[in-house]
């Protein structure tokens, strides 16, 4: 995360009926019991419509039903209070999407940490599991965003929270086994919600997941840019770098030719200059964040002979000229919000560069507007860090061996049981349990199968045996959109 609780525990979330369309929360009732990790059945036998059975949730409305083959595909909106230790202050409405295939399968619940894609897709794991997903937006990326916006109010401990009542409400429903997942900021979301609700799921698949415990100590990352993949590409990425920084002045023209021309300006960042030196120092990470070695026969070899435009068409294609600009910026406050109040966020020195830069890698608070206020809480991640290390229960990570995300990871302490780290040879930021070697494939496989109750009597027998329920599917199971929304920008 870019330069970037002890929150108190409540023992439940008591909110009053509110209705579909965002009336203000009425006096807190005890009305929904918490499920525990071992899973409750919900004893319904209701032959009503699935979507009827949902929107009878207090504060489920539904926006739309697509069609999908095999499937019911709704997109929803939830009654959510501002705060959940102040329920009665206010609420908002936040997006959801349902893909339903049957209650008696199995239930994964997906967080990107940002927007919510609203076209059918699957996870890894609901492939694997053959279940049905809930995916939720993170809160403050609009449109579900309280208004008027109070910053204070999005934080880990809060979006957990959000978390915890939609599973609470949907458990009657779906009452088999509930596995939470996701990728890069969505993987940190599933570990955050893991440490404040450790009784809601059965199981954790966290994916390329940052773990920042201490946001001023980034020496892991140096150390990761000095090997990474072969001294041929590190050599031609950092040319190009340098290159993009020595030709500062003509750049910067052809840079001001395209934002006027695309109608982008720099006021967050505070001047185009600033704007350009982001996101050449970006290029490099964003490279392995998203290539693969392969990839580095595109970079071009002698880049003091390049031209002007391939320098130029280089670092776009890999990092993006627009991405400092307050048009993209506007959907990504909340990220950058997060990052220098909580998450943390690198800081690397790359020494190839000597003087060329400016303003190193600048903090988050350089993309957020200023009539936001931010304090970075430093205890926040090492709290996390700590209870993953002493209490992680059937949780899993995977990560990829050239993503720089993954230079600093999660570990596993003593305290964790029937937990693991898994690294796909190789990997970027898209990796998955499917490229991993294949007794770690299988083993992976096989605990997700386990944790969420449908694993084979052969697979019980012999985990070698493992692998996904559901047949691939060209269309749900397609690359992760959060991956390729993030190309170009140093965003997990």
């Amino acid at each position: 995360m870019r330069k970037t609780l002890r929150g108190v525990l409540s023992l439940a979330v008591l909110i009053g009926t509110v209705s579909a369309t965002g009336a203000s929360a009425g006096a807190a009732t005890a009305a929904e019991p918490v499920a525990t990790r071992s899973g409750v059945s919900s004893g319904e036998t209701s032959a009503k419509d699935i979507k009827d059975r949902i929107l009878a949730i207090p504060g489920m409305s539904l926006i739309e039903e697509k069609p999908y083959t095999g499937y019911r595909y709704f997109v929803l909106e939830y009654t959510q209070p501002i705060d959940h230790k102040k329920p009665s202050k206010g609420t908002f409405q936040q997006r959801i999407t349902l893909l339903h295939k049957d209650t008696s399968r199995p239930t994964v619940f997906y967080t990107s940490g940002y927007n919510v894609s609203t076209n059918p897709s699957r996870s890894e794991p609901t492939q694997i599991v053959d279940g049905n997903q809930v995916s939720l937006e993170y809160r403050f990326f609009t449109p579900s965003r309280p208004q008027p916006a109070d910053w204070s109010k999005l934080d880990i401990w809060q979006a957990a929270s959000d978390q915890h009542r939609v599973y609470t409400a949907l458990k009657k429903i779906y009452s088999k086994k509930w596995l939470a997942t996701g990728g890069s900021k969505g993987g940190m979301t599933a570990t955050y919600f893991e440490r404040f609700y450790p009784k809601d799921m059965d199981g954790v698949v966290a994916y390329v997941a940052p773990n920042d415990v201490v946001n001023n100590e980034d020496s892991a990352y140096d150390r990761f840019f000095a090997k990474v993949g072969t001294k041929e590409c590190r050599d031609r990425l950092n040319g190009v770098q340098r290159e993009a920084l020595i030709r500062r002045k003509p750049l910067e023209k052809k840079f001001e030719a395209y934002a006027n021309s695309n109608g982008l300006t720099f006021t967050t960042v505070g001047t185009l200059d600033k704007a350009y030196e982001a996101v050449v120092m970006d290029y490099i990470w964003a490279f392995w964040q998203y290539s693969m070695l392969a990839d580095c026969e595109a970079i071009p070899a002698d880049a003091r002979r390049a031209t002007d435009q391939q320098i130029w068409d280089s670092v776009d294609g890999i990092s993006g000229f627009s991405a400092y600009s307050d048009q993209d910026l506007e959907q990504y406050t909340p990220y950058y919000y997060q990052a220098g109040t909580q998450l943390g966020s690198p800081d690397i020195k790359q020494p190839w560069l000597g003087n060329l830069s400016r303003y190193g890698y600048q903090p988050p608070r350089t993309f957020v507007p200023r009539s936001i206020p931010m304090k970075f809480q430093p205890s926040v991640m090492r709290d996390v860090d700590r209870w993953v290390k002493n209490n992680a229960r059937q949780m899993m990570y995977v990560y990829g061996e050239n993503d720089p995300w993954g230079a600093e990871p999660f570990h596993l302490g003593r305290g964790a049981r029937d937990s693991y780290v898994y690294t796909v040879p190789g990997g970027n930021h898209g990796s998955k349990v499917s490229g991993l070697v294949d007794a770690e494939k299988a083993k992976a496989t096989a605990a997700i199968l386990r944790w969420a109750g449908v694993a084979p009597a052969a697979v019980e027998a012999d985990p070698a045996q493992a692998k996904p329920l559901a047949k691939f599917d060209a269309r749900l199971d397609k690359r992760d959109a959060e991956i390729e929304r993030n190309r170009g920008t140093l965003r997990p």
